[in-house]
Protein backbone atom coordinates (compact mmCIF):
# COMPACT_ATOMS: atom_id res chain seq x y z
CA UNK A 1 0.00 0.00 0.00
CA UNK A 2 1.38 3.24 -0.56
CA UNK A 3 0.85 4.96 2.30
CA UNK A 4 3.05 8.13 1.30
CA UNK A 5 0.31 8.91 -1.27
CA UNK A 6 -2.30 11.26 0.53
CA UNK A 7 -5.05 10.09 -0.95
CA UNK A 8 -4.40 6.55 0.16
CA UNK A 9 -6.60 6.64 3.50
CA UNK A 10 -5.12 4.79 6.50
CA UNK A 11 -7.55 2.26 7.46
CA UNK A 12 -8.95 0.16 4.44
CA UNK A 13 -12.62 1.31 3.31
CA UNK A 14 -14.98 -1.53 2.90
CA UNK A 15 -16.82 -1.37 -0.37
CA UNK A 16 -20.44 -1.24 0.86
CA UNK A 17 -22.33 -2.06 -2.59
CA UNK A 18 -20.27 -5.95 -2.42
CA UNK A 19 -20.87 -8.07 0.31
CA UNK A 20 -18.81 -9.53 2.71
CA UNK A 21 -17.80 -12.55 4.46
CA UNK A 22 -18.14 -12.29 7.99
CA UNK A 23 -14.47 -13.00 9.79
CA UNK A 24 -13.52 -16.69 10.99
CA UNK A 25 -13.97 -16.57 14.61
CA UNK A 26 -11.16 -16.54 16.43
CA UNK A 27 -9.73 -19.75 18.41
CA UNK A 28 -10.66 -20.04 22.09
CA UNK A 29 -8.03 -18.88 24.26
CA UNK A 30 -6.47 -21.41 26.69
CA UNK A 31 -3.76 -20.35 29.54
CA UNK A 32 -1.54 -23.58 27.59
CA UNK A 33 -1.41 -20.93 24.76
CA UNK A 34 0.80 -19.07 26.70
CA UNK A 35 2.98 -21.30 28.14
CA UNK A 36 5.33 -21.17 25.04
CA UNK A 37 9.20 -20.72 24.76
CA UNK A 38 8.99 -17.54 23.23
CA UNK A 39 6.91 -16.18 26.37
CA UNK A 40 9.21 -17.39 29.14
CA UNK A 41 12.34 -15.57 27.44
CA UNK A 42 9.91 -12.52 27.00
CA UNK A 43 9.38 -12.96 31.14
CA UNK A 44 13.00 -13.48 31.54
CA UNK A 45 14.63 -10.14 31.22
CA UNK A 46 12.35 -8.38 33.64
CA UNK A 47 12.57 -12.11 36.41
CA UNK A 48 16.19 -11.48 36.07
CA UNK A 49 15.83 -7.72 36.83
CA UNK A 50 13.39 -8.22 39.67
CA UNK A 51 15.91 -11.03 41.17
CA UNK A 52 19.24 -8.90 41.07
CA UNK A 53 17.07 -5.67 42.71
CA UNK A 54 15.51 -8.55 45.43
CA UNK A 55 18.65 -9.72 46.05
CA UNK A 56 22.31 -8.13 45.44
CA UNK A 57 23.71 -5.32 47.39
CA UNK A 58 26.86 -3.34 46.51
CA UNK A 59 28.93 -1.15 48.43
CA UNK A 60 28.09 1.92 46.54
CA UNK A 61 24.78 4.03 44.98
CA UNK A 62 21.94 1.81 44.34
CA UNK A 63 21.72 3.23 41.20
CA UNK A 64 24.94 0.52 40.63
CA UNK A 65 22.54 -2.54 41.26
CA UNK A 66 19.74 -0.72 39.25
CA UNK A 67 21.96 -0.77 36.51
CA UNK A 68 23.22 -4.01 36.68
CA UNK A 69 19.54 -5.22 36.39
CA UNK A 70 18.24 -3.32 33.54
CA UNK A 71 21.57 -4.31 31.89
CA UNK A 72 20.99 -8.36 32.94
CA UNK A 73 17.46 -7.57 31.55
CA UNK A 74 17.83 -5.57 28.05
CA UNK A 75 21.18 -8.24 27.38
CA UNK A 76 18.75 -11.27 28.31
CA UNK A 77 16.16 -9.89 25.80
CA UNK A 78 18.96 -9.44 23.14
CA UNK A 79 20.41 -12.93 23.65
CA UNK A 80 17.42 -14.74 23.05
CA UNK A 81 15.31 -11.98 20.71
CA UNK A 82 12.63 -12.74 22.99
CA UNK A 83 11.64 -9.45 21.08
CA UNK A 84 13.15 -7.92 18.35
CA UNK A 85 16.23 -6.28 18.65
CA UNK A 86 15.28 -2.92 17.60
CA UNK A 87 13.08 -2.58 20.20
CA UNK A 88 14.97 -3.87 22.93
CA UNK A 89 17.42 -1.48 21.86
CA UNK A 90 15.21 1.30 22.50
CA UNK A 91 14.47 -0.12 26.33
CA UNK A 92 16.89 1.38 28.24
CA UNK A 93 14.89 4.84 26.85
CA UNK A 94 12.00 3.97 29.67
CA UNK A 95 14.45 1.69 32.00
CA UNK A 96 16.87 4.67 33.04
CA UNK A 97 14.62 6.76 33.82
CA UNK A 98 11.98 4.39 35.62
CA UNK A 99 14.91 2.98 37.62
CA UNK A 100 16.77 6.10 38.59
CA UNK A 101 19.64 5.40 36.62
CA UNK A 102 19.80 8.75 34.00
CA UNK A 103 16.85 11.29 33.21
CA UNK A 104 14.64 11.33 30.31
CA UNK A 105 16.74 13.71 28.13
CA UNK A 106 19.78 12.03 29.61
CA UNK A 107 19.29 8.79 27.72
CA UNK A 108 17.78 10.26 24.86
CA UNK A 109 21.05 11.98 23.76
CA UNK A 110 22.76 9.17 24.32
CA UNK A 111 21.16 7.76 21.00
CA UNK A 112 22.23 10.82 18.42
CA UNK A 113 26.66 11.09 18.54
CA UNK A 114 28.72 11.94 15.29
CA UNK A 115 29.27 8.53 15.53
CA UNK A 116 25.24 7.85 14.72
CA UNK A 117 25.23 10.67 12.28
CA UNK A 118 28.57 8.90 10.60
CA UNK A 119 26.13 5.56 10.07
CA UNK A 120 23.59 7.47 8.72
CA UNK A 121 24.94 9.33 6.21
CA UNK A 122 27.35 6.32 5.07
CA UNK A 123 24.41 4.07 4.76
CA UNK A 124 22.98 7.08 2.17
CA UNK A 125 26.09 6.74 -0.20
CA UNK A 126 25.77 3.40 -0.28
CA UNK A 127 21.97 3.68 -1.33
CA UNK A 128 23.03 5.78 -3.84
CA UNK A 129 25.83 3.00 -5.00
CA UNK A 130 23.27 0.89 -5.12
CA UNK A 131 20.45 2.46 -6.87
CA UNK A 132 22.97 2.92 -9.85
CA UNK A 133 24.95 -0.43 -9.82
CA UNK A 134 28.08 1.50 -9.27
CA UNK A 135 29.43 -1.83 -7.31
CA UNK A 136 28.23 -4.05 -10.10
CA UNK A 137 30.31 -2.11 -12.86
CA UNK A 138 33.03 -1.82 -10.21
CA UNK A 139 33.29 -5.98 -9.10
CA UNK A 140 33.42 -6.81 -13.39
CA UNK A 141 36.68 -4.54 -14.14
CA UNK A 142 37.82 -5.60 -11.70
CA UNK A 143 37.48 -9.29 -12.19
CA UNK A 144 37.86 -8.81 -15.87
CA UNK A 145 41.33 -8.11 -14.91
CA UNK A 146 42.02 -11.07 -13.12
CA UNK A 147 40.68 -13.77 -14.90
CA UNK A 148 43.84 -14.35 -16.89
CA UNK A 149 44.33 -15.93 -20.51
CA UNK A 150 43.85 -19.12 -20.48
CA UNK A 151 41.62 -18.75 -17.06
CA UNK A 152 44.00 -18.52 -13.62
CA UNK A 153 41.74 -20.47 -11.00
CA UNK A 154 43.45 -18.96 -7.85
CA UNK A 155 44.01 -15.56 -9.58
CA UNK A 156 40.81 -15.25 -10.43
CA UNK A 157 39.56 -16.69 -7.15
CA UNK A 158 41.42 -13.48 -5.86
CA UNK A 159 40.07 -11.20 -8.00
CA UNK A 160 36.86 -11.68 -7.37
CA UNK A 161 37.83 -12.17 -3.40
CA UNK A 162 39.35 -8.75 -3.34
CA UNK A 163 36.74 -6.83 -5.10
CA UNK A 164 34.75 -7.96 -2.39
CA UNK A 165 36.75 -6.84 0.42
CA UNK A 166 37.35 -3.82 -1.41
CA UNK A 167 33.86 -2.87 -1.84
CA UNK A 168 33.14 -3.45 1.84
CA UNK A 169 35.39 -1.42 2.99
CA UNK A 170 33.16 1.38 2.28
CA UNK A 171 29.82 -0.02 2.73
CA UNK A 172 28.62 -2.50 5.24
CA UNK A 173 29.57 -6.14 5.18
CA UNK A 174 25.82 -7.59 4.66
CA UNK A 175 24.73 -4.89 1.91
CA UNK A 176 28.00 -5.86 0.32
CA UNK A 177 27.22 -9.57 0.42
CA UNK A 178 24.00 -8.90 -0.67
CA UNK A 179 25.70 -7.23 -3.74
CA UNK A 180 28.52 -9.26 -4.52
CA UNK A 181 26.68 -12.72 -4.20
CA UNK A 182 24.88 -12.21 -7.44
CA UNK A 183 27.84 -10.70 -8.97
CA UNK A 184 29.71 -14.07 -8.51
CA UNK A 185 27.22 -16.77 -9.06
CA UNK A 186 26.25 -15.11 -12.35
CA UNK A 187 29.90 -15.79 -13.72
CA UNK A 188 29.63 -19.67 -12.15
CA UNK A 189 26.73 -20.10 -14.23
CA UNK A 190 28.77 -20.54 -17.30
CA UNK A 191 30.12 -23.94 -15.34
CA UNK A 192 28.52 -27.29 -15.51
CA UNK A 193 28.30 -28.01 -11.63
CA UNK A 194 27.18 -31.35 -13.06
CA UNK A 195 28.15 -31.98 -16.24
CA UNK A 196 26.91 -33.96 -18.95
CA UNK A 197 29.73 -34.69 -21.42
CA UNK A 198 30.49 -37.90 -19.49
CA UNK A 199 33.98 -36.65 -17.92
CA UNK A 200 34.07 -37.35 -14.14
CA UNK A 201 37.26 -35.99 -13.85
CA UNK A 202 36.11 -32.51 -14.74
CA UNK A 203 32.95 -32.32 -12.28
CA UNK A 204 35.26 -32.22 -8.72
CA UNK A 205 37.31 -29.50 -10.34
CA UNK A 206 34.76 -27.32 -11.03
CA UNK A 207 32.29 -27.97 -8.02
CA UNK A 208 35.43 -26.93 -5.81
CA UNK A 209 35.96 -23.70 -7.60
CA UNK A 210 32.41 -23.08 -7.41
CA UNK A 211 32.81 -23.69 -3.05
CA UNK A 212 35.53 -21.38 -2.76
CA UNK A 213 34.23 -19.08 -4.89
CA UNK A 214 30.84 -18.79 -2.68
CA UNK A 215 32.77 -19.15 0.78
CA UNK A 216 35.78 -16.60 -0.55
CA UNK A 217 33.02 -13.95 -1.45
CA UNK A 218 30.80 -14.92 1.93
CA UNK A 219 34.09 -14.17 4.28
CA UNK A 220 35.65 -11.55 2.49
CA UNK A 221 32.96 -9.25 2.98
CA UNK A 222 33.31 -9.17 6.85
CA UNK A 223 37.08 -9.20 6.48
CA UNK A 224 36.67 -6.07 4.28
CA UNK A 225 34.92 -4.67 6.72
CA UNK A 226 37.12 -4.87 9.20
CA UNK A 227 39.87 -2.18 7.50
CA UNK A 228 37.58 0.73 7.95
CA UNK A 229 35.25 2.26 10.79
CA UNK A 230 32.35 2.17 7.91
CA UNK A 231 32.68 -1.07 7.35
CA UNK A 232 30.90 -2.78 9.61
CA UNK A 233 28.73 -1.78 12.47
CA UNK A 234 31.34 -3.85 15.23
CA UNK A 235 34.00 -1.14 14.60
CA UNK A 236 31.38 1.64 14.86
CA UNK A 237 30.11 0.18 18.37
CA UNK A 238 33.62 0.10 19.57
CA UNK A 239 34.65 3.81 18.79
CA UNK A 240 31.25 4.78 20.04
CA UNK A 241 31.77 3.10 23.27
CA UNK A 242 35.03 4.32 23.38
CA UNK A 243 34.45 8.26 23.00
CA UNK A 244 31.64 7.74 25.87
CA UNK A 245 33.44 5.84 28.30
CA UNK A 246 36.68 7.84 27.92
CA UNK A 247 35.32 11.22 26.80
CA UNK A 248 38.63 12.89 27.83
CA UNK A 249 40.71 10.26 25.78
CA UNK A 250 41.77 10.90 22.04
CA UNK A 251 38.27 9.46 19.69
CA UNK A 252 39.12 6.60 17.50
CA UNK A 253 38.95 8.59 14.05
CA UNK A 254 38.47 6.96 10.41
CA UNK A 255 42.28 7.63 9.72
CA UNK A 256 43.38 5.90 13.17
CA UNK A 257 41.06 3.07 12.79
CA UNK A 258 42.65 2.38 8.97
CA UNK A 259 46.18 2.67 9.98
CA UNK A 260 45.09 -0.61 12.58
CA UNK A 261 42.05 -1.94 10.51
CA UNK A 262 43.75 -2.49 6.67
CA UNK A 263 46.55 -4.61 7.66
CA UNK A 264 44.74 -6.70 9.72
CA UNK A 265 41.88 -7.47 7.36
CA UNK A 266 44.93 -7.84 5.06
CA UNK A 267 46.51 -10.63 6.30
CA UNK A 268 43.24 -12.19 7.48
CA UNK A 269 42.10 -11.78 3.57
CA UNK A 270 45.67 -13.51 2.66
CA UNK A 271 44.80 -16.47 5.01
CA UNK A 272 41.65 -16.88 3.47
CA UNK A 273 43.13 -17.40 -0.15
CA UNK A 274 45.86 -19.70 0.89
CA UNK A 275 43.28 -21.71 2.83
CA UNK A 276 40.39 -21.92 -0.11
CA UNK A 277 43.43 -22.80 -3.01
CA UNK A 278 44.32 -25.17 -0.72
CA UNK A 279 41.18 -26.65 0.13
CA UNK A 280 39.71 -26.45 -3.43
CA UNK A 281 41.38 -25.53 -5.76
CA UNK A 282 43.50 -28.05 -7.37
CA UNK A 283 46.03 -28.72 -9.83
CA UNK A 284 43.48 -29.51 -12.56
CA UNK A 285 41.20 -26.52 -11.92
CA UNK A 286 42.56 -24.72 -14.80
CA UNK A 287 41.92 -27.10 -17.39
CA UNK A 288 38.72 -27.71 -16.19
CA UNK A 289 37.79 -24.61 -16.65
CA UNK A 290 39.42 -23.50 -19.30
CA UNK A 291 36.52 -24.52 -21.49
CA UNK A 292 33.51 -22.84 -19.81
CA UNK A 293 35.18 -19.81 -18.34
CA UNK A 294 37.10 -16.34 -20.27
CA UNK A 295 37.04 -13.22 -20.70
CA UNK A 296 34.57 -13.10 -22.95
CA UNK A 297 31.79 -13.92 -20.47
CA UNK A 298 32.99 -11.22 -18.40
CA UNK A 299 33.04 -8.60 -21.65
CA UNK A 300 29.46 -9.03 -22.15
CA UNK A 301 28.37 -8.85 -18.51
CA UNK A 302 30.25 -5.55 -18.88
CA UNK A 303 28.89 -4.52 -22.33
CA UNK A 304 25.09 -5.44 -20.93
CA UNK A 305 25.78 -2.40 -18.37
CA UNK A 306 26.21 -0.08 -21.20
CA UNK A 307 28.36 2.79 -20.92
CA UNK A 308 28.77 4.76 -17.42
CA UNK A 309 25.89 7.17 -17.39
CA UNK A 310 26.15 10.83 -15.58
CA UNK A 311 24.54 9.54 -12.53
CA UNK A 312 27.39 6.84 -12.07
CA UNK A 313 30.02 9.49 -12.56
CA UNK A 314 28.71 11.70 -10.15
CA UNK A 315 27.93 9.00 -7.27
CA UNK A 316 31.99 7.63 -7.89
CA UNK A 317 33.04 11.62 -7.54
CA UNK A 318 31.29 11.54 -4.48
CA UNK A 319 32.34 9.09 -3.38
CA UNK A 320 36.01 9.40 -3.81
CA UNK A 321 35.71 12.68 -2.31
CA UNK A 322 33.88 11.09 0.92
CA UNK A 323 36.91 8.98 1.16
CA UNK A 324 39.73 11.78 0.96
CA UNK A 325 37.68 14.19 3.39
CA UNK A 326 37.41 10.90 5.65
CA UNK A 327 41.51 10.59 5.39
CA UNK A 328 42.71 13.97 5.77
CA UNK A 329 40.59 14.98 7.97
CA UNK A 330 42.85 14.19 10.66
CA UNK A 331 46.76 12.96 9.23
CA UNK A 332 49.39 13.15 11.97
CA UNK A 333 50.46 15.52 14.99
CA UNK A 334 53.07 17.13 12.97
CA UNK A 335 50.25 17.69 10.01
CA UNK A 336 46.70 18.03 11.14
CA UNK A 337 44.62 17.85 8.40
CA UNK A 338 41.90 20.25 7.04
CA UNK A 339 40.03 19.54 10.51
CA UNK A 340 42.19 22.04 12.03
CA UNK A 341 40.77 24.40 10.26
CA UNK A 342 37.44 24.27 12.35
CA UNK A 343 39.27 23.80 15.73
CA UNK A 344 38.48 19.86 15.88
CA UNK A 345 34.45 20.89 15.69
CA UNK A 346 34.02 19.02 12.14
CA UNK A 347 34.19 14.90 12.96
CA UNK A 348 33.58 12.26 10.57
CA UNK A 349 29.94 12.46 10.84
CA UNK A 350 30.56 16.13 9.82
CA UNK A 351 31.85 15.25 6.46
CA UNK A 352 29.46 11.82 5.93
CA UNK A 353 25.97 14.11 7.04
CA UNK A 354 27.35 16.79 4.37
CA UNK A 355 27.93 14.58 1.43
CA UNK A 356 24.41 12.10 2.33
CA UNK A 357 23.06 16.67 1.59
CA UNK A 358 24.86 16.43 -1.84
CA UNK A 359 23.23 13.71 -2.60
CA UNK A 360 19.87 15.06 -2.40
CA UNK A 361 20.90 18.57 -4.28
CA UNK A 362 23.06 16.91 -7.23
CA UNK A 363 21.07 16.21 -10.50
CA UNK A 364 21.51 12.74 -12.06
CA UNK A 365 20.80 14.11 -15.74
CA UNK A 366 17.93 11.29 -16.67
CA UNK A 367 15.18 13.48 -15.72
CA UNK A 368 14.61 17.35 -15.41
CA UNK A 369 15.06 18.52 -11.77
CA UNK A 370 15.48 14.58 -10.61
CA UNK A 371 18.57 14.10 -7.89
CA UNK A 372 20.63 11.49 -7.27
CA UNK A 373 18.58 10.29 -4.29
CA UNK A 374 15.02 11.01 -3.59
CA UNK A 375 13.67 10.40 -0.11
CA UNK A 376 12.16 7.17 -0.76
CA UNK A 377 15.80 5.30 -1.21
CA UNK A 378 16.44 6.40 2.41
CA UNK A 379 13.40 4.05 3.22
CA UNK A 380 15.73 1.16 3.23
CA UNK A 381 18.17 2.57 6.23
CA UNK A 382 18.97 -0.01 8.50
CA UNK A 383 17.39 1.29 11.81
CA UNK A 384 17.93 -1.39 13.82
CA UNK A 385 21.94 -1.14 13.50
CA UNK A 386 21.29 2.86 14.18
CA UNK A 387 19.35 1.92 17.24
CA UNK A 388 21.64 -0.85 18.59
CA UNK A 389 24.71 1.45 18.30
CA UNK A 390 22.28 4.40 20.13
CA UNK A 391 21.49 1.39 22.86
CA UNK A 392 25.39 0.76 22.99
CA UNK A 393 25.99 4.81 24.28
CA UNK A 394 23.43 4.22 26.58
CA UNK A 395 25.31 1.44 28.74
CA UNK A 396 27.72 2.74 28.81
CA UNK A 397 26.71 6.02 29.85
CA UNK A 398 24.96 4.17 32.22
CA UNK A 399 27.57 2.31 33.76
CA UNK A 400 29.57 5.10 34.32
CA UNK A 401 27.17 7.49 35.73
CA UNK A 402 25.71 4.84 38.48
CA UNK A 403 28.88 3.69 39.77
CA UNK A 404 28.44 0.24 38.25
CA UNK A 405 31.82 0.47 36.56
CA UNK A 406 34.04 1.41 39.33
CA UNK A 407 32.12 -1.89 41.20
CA UNK A 408 32.98 -4.30 38.42
CA UNK A 409 36.80 -3.02 38.29
CA UNK A 410 37.43 -3.90 41.58
CA UNK A 411 35.58 -7.34 41.12
CA UNK A 412 38.13 -8.36 38.54
CA UNK A 413 41.49 -7.50 40.49
CA UNK A 414 42.54 -11.04 39.72
CA UNK A 415 43.48 -9.65 35.91
CA UNK A 416 46.08 -8.24 36.89
CA UNK A 417 48.60 -11.35 37.50
CA UNK A 418 47.54 -12.61 34.04
CA UNK A 419 49.73 -11.55 31.08
CA UNK A 420 48.26 -9.45 28.58
CA UNK A 421 48.50 -11.69 25.30
CA UNK A 422 46.54 -14.26 27.23
CA UNK A 423 43.79 -11.99 28.09
CA UNK A 424 43.85 -10.87 24.76
CA UNK A 425 43.62 -14.48 23.18
CA UNK A 426 40.98 -15.43 25.50
CA UNK A 427 39.10 -11.87 24.64
CA UNK A 428 39.04 -12.86 21.49
CA UNK A 429 37.69 -16.01 21.06
CA UNK A 430 35.11 -16.00 23.75
CA UNK A 431 33.61 -12.79 21.48
CA UNK A 432 34.13 -14.86 18.42
CA UNK A 433 32.14 -18.21 20.29
CA UNK A 434 29.52 -15.93 21.38
CA UNK A 435 28.99 -14.15 18.09
CA UNK A 436 29.31 -17.88 16.59
CA UNK A 437 26.44 -19.92 18.44
CA UNK A 438 24.92 -16.92 20.68
CA UNK A 439 24.07 -13.54 19.23
CA UNK A 440 24.96 -11.46 16.32
CA UNK A 441 28.33 -9.82 16.24
CA UNK A 442 26.74 -5.86 16.55
CA UNK A 443 24.81 -7.38 19.79
CA UNK A 444 28.24 -8.98 21.02
CA UNK A 445 29.87 -6.31 20.53
CA UNK A 446 27.67 -4.47 22.67
CA UNK A 447 27.57 -6.26 25.30
CA UNK A 448 31.49 -7.03 25.72
CA UNK A 449 32.90 -4.23 24.89
CA UNK A 450 31.90 -1.84 27.38
CA UNK A 451 32.43 -4.53 30.05
CA UNK A 452 36.47 -5.31 28.81
CA UNK A 453 37.25 -1.48 29.17
CA UNK A 454 36.54 -2.15 33.11
CA UNK A 455 38.70 -5.38 32.60
CA UNK A 456 41.35 -3.70 30.88
CA UNK A 457 41.40 -1.36 33.77
CA UNK A 458 41.91 -4.13 36.16
CA UNK A 459 44.59 -5.71 34.60
CA UNK A 460 46.35 -2.44 34.29
CA UNK A 461 46.84 -2.13 30.32
CA UNK A 462 45.21 0.71 27.68
CA UNK A 463 41.37 -0.47 27.47
CA UNK A 464 41.66 -0.41 23.82
CA UNK A 465 43.96 -3.17 24.12
CA UNK A 466 41.20 -5.49 25.13
CA UNK A 467 38.60 -3.60 23.86
CA UNK A 468 39.94 -3.91 20.16
CA UNK A 469 40.47 -7.51 20.31
CA UNK A 470 37.55 -8.23 21.68
CA UNK A 471 35.55 -6.36 19.16
CA UNK A 472 37.52 -7.95 16.21
CA UNK A 473 36.57 -11.41 17.57
CA UNK A 474 33.47 -10.45 17.30
CA UNK A 475 33.86 -10.58 13.28
CA UNK A 476 35.23 -13.82 13.31
CA UNK A 477 32.11 -15.85 13.26
CA UNK A 478 32.85 -18.06 10.27
CA UNK A 479 31.62 -21.45 11.01
CA UNK A 480 27.65 -21.75 10.99
CA UNK A 481 25.41 -20.32 7.86
CA UNK A 482 23.33 -18.73 11.35
CA UNK A 483 26.93 -16.42 12.77
CA UNK A 484 26.55 -13.73 10.57
CA UNK A 485 23.64 -12.42 7.51
CA UNK A 486 26.67 -12.62 4.90
CA UNK A 487 26.84 -16.74 5.93
CA UNK A 488 23.58 -16.96 5.71
CA UNK A 489 23.85 -15.22 2.06
CA UNK A 490 26.77 -17.29 0.90
CA UNK A 491 24.97 -20.69 2.49
CA UNK A 492 21.65 -19.70 0.35
CA UNK A 493 23.43 -20.39 -3.13
CA UNK A 494 23.41 -24.04 -2.91
CA UNK A 495 26.96 -23.92 -3.47
CA UNK A 496 28.19 -25.02 0.09
CA UNK A 497 27.00 -26.66 2.79
CA UNK A 498 27.52 -26.62 6.45
CA UNK A 499 30.78 -28.99 6.55
CA UNK A 500 32.70 -26.66 3.45
CA UNK A 501 31.75 -23.44 6.47
CA UNK A 502 32.99 -25.58 9.54
CA UNK A 503 36.01 -26.71 7.83
CA UNK A 504 37.05 -23.14 6.31
CA UNK A 505 35.27 -21.09 8.86
CA UNK A 506 37.52 -23.13 11.78
CA UNK A 507 41.19 -22.48 10.17
CA UNK A 508 40.14 -18.76 9.62
CA UNK A 509 38.75 -18.15 12.50
CA UNK A 510 41.90 -19.92 14.51
CA UNK A 511 44.73 -18.08 11.74
CA UNK A 512 42.10 -14.96 12.48
CA UNK A 513 41.99 -14.71 16.09
CA UNK A 514 45.99 -15.65 16.46
CA UNK A 515 46.21 -12.88 13.76
CA UNK A 516 44.65 -10.68 15.76
CA UNK A 517 46.22 -11.29 19.31
CA UNK A 518 50.04 -11.05 17.78
CA UNK A 519 49.15 -7.87 15.87
CA UNK A 520 47.58 -5.30 18.78
CA UNK A 521 50.77 -5.23 21.00
CA UNK A 522 52.72 -4.71 18.03
CA UNK A 523 51.05 -2.54 15.90
CA UNK A 524 48.21 -2.12 18.11
CA UNK A 525 50.22 -0.45 20.50
CA UNK A 526 51.50 2.11 17.83
CA UNK A 527 48.82 2.94 16.25
CA UNK A 528 46.54 3.45 19.43
CA UNK A 529 49.27 4.44 21.93
CA UNK A 530 48.61 1.65 24.45
CA UNK A 531 51.70 1.62 26.26
CA UNK A 532 51.54 5.05 27.62
CA UNK A 533 48.31 5.26 29.41
CA UNK A 534 45.14 7.20 28.13
CA UNK A 535 46.68 9.76 25.41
Amino acid sequence: MAYDDPKTPLLPVNDRNQPSSPPPPPPPFSPKSMATLKNFYILLGPLLCAVICLCVTFDGPTTSRNMLAVTAWVFAWWLTEAVPMPITSIAPLFLFPLFGIASADGVARSYMDDVVTLLLGSFMLVLAVERYNVHRRLALNITLRFCGEPVNPPFLLLGICATTAFVSMWMHNVACAVMMMPVATGILQRLPVNPTDGSARAATPINNFCRAVVLGVTYAAPIGGMSTLTGTGVNLILAAIWKSTFPEAKPISFNTWFLFGFPLALLIFLALWVILCLLYLSKGSSRALAAYLDKAHLKRELDILGPMAFAEKMVLAVFGTTIALWMTRSITEDIPGWGALFHGRAGDGTVSVMVATLLFILPNGKQKGEKLMDWNECKKLPWNIILLLGAGFAIADGMQSSGLADILSKALDFLEQVPYIAIALVVCLISAIITEFITSNDAAATLLVPLLSQMARTANVHPLALMVPGAIGSQLAFMLPTGTPPNIVGFTTGHIDIMDMMKTGLLLKIVGTAIVSLLMPTLGAYVFVTKGGLQ
